[in-house]
């Protein structure tokens, strides 16, 4: 199974914002479960489709899920750890051998967080990438609180693109198109209405948001935003990830186990 290389995105810093931001006039979202994303996934080879939380208002669809992206031998797994309500659990821990710019990939987590946005999902806008503008919010605060980063996933800034999967409604699986150069990437937003990627923690895990820690238990909240011309949010969705790392057993744990193990045995031998 393949999974299309993300190169580091190193601009985004020029495009953040830590704040949190307050909505007017914002979309009514009805968030749906474990879904599938119309119509496919497009990024990359031998990616499944299903376990999106997904959010479907006015005719875009929105949607956002975690993925195990490295397992013991380093590769991709269609592994979704949904538990049905947008929260999705892994393990902690770095990766074995995470990408080829991380190394060690003392900062990189075994999953990555996976985003689609549809602006024509259901055929009724007619819209195009281009139309709207976005934002995603990356919380790197793995406690109650939240500390986003927040950008433009999609809209370019010149000279700069992302090197996402873009199609519309007929893409097949794995058929995206990805752009070389600006202008291929603003044509394909000119005349697409689906993008989609697949990121990591370590892709983002700069100054000032680089408190990242794989080894680190707690909750990172993502969610993602479409924006019309007059600033009006149309759709929304949103989604968390729970890391989980073991607590170890101590030895003093271990050795008062084999204290009352042995204090059974000599009880029995007694009977």
């Amino acid at each position: 199974m393949m999974n299309k290389m993300n190169v580091k995105v190193s601009f985004v810093t020029a495009l953040v914002g830590s704040a949190l931001f307050t909505a007017g006039n914002a979309a009514m979202a009805v968030t749906s479960f474990d879904q599938n994303v119309t119509n496919n996934v497009i990024f990359g080879s031998g990616n499944a489709n299903g376990s999106f939380t997904v959010d479907r208002t006015n005719g875009i669809e929105l949607g956002l899920r975690a993925k195990l992206r490295f397992d013991a031998s380093n590769q991709p797994q269609n592994i979704f750890n949904s538990n049905g309500d947008g929260t999705y659990t892994f393990s902690g821990g770095a990766a074995p051998g995470g990408f080829s710019f991380a190394q060690p990939p003392t900062t990189t987590p075994i999953w990555n967080f996976e985003w689609s946005v549809n602006t024509d999902f259901d055929g009724s806008t007619g819209l195009k990438l281009d139309n709207l503008t976005y934002e995603l919010g990356i919380d790197f605060d793995p406690g109650p609180g939240t500390n986003f980063l927040t950008f433009d996933p999609i809209t370019p800034v010149s000279p700069n693109f992302f090197d996402h999967s873009i199609g519309d409604n007929s893409t097949a699986s794995g058929a995206g198109q990805e752009a070389n150069s600006f202008a291929s990437y603003t044509a394909l937003l000119n005349g697409f209405n689906l993008a989609q990627n697949s990121w990591n923690m370590e892709f983002f895990n700069n100054p000032p948001f680089d408190t990242f820690d794989p080894n680190t238990p707690g909750t990172y909240d993502f969610f993602l935003r479409a924006i019309d011309a007059n600033g009006a949010e149309l759709a929304r969705v949103d989604a968390s990830v729970n890391v989980v790392v073991p607590e170890p057993v101590t030895a003093g744990l271990g050795l008062m186990g084999l204290g009352a193990l042995a204090l059974s045995i000599a009880r029995r031998r007694r009977a």
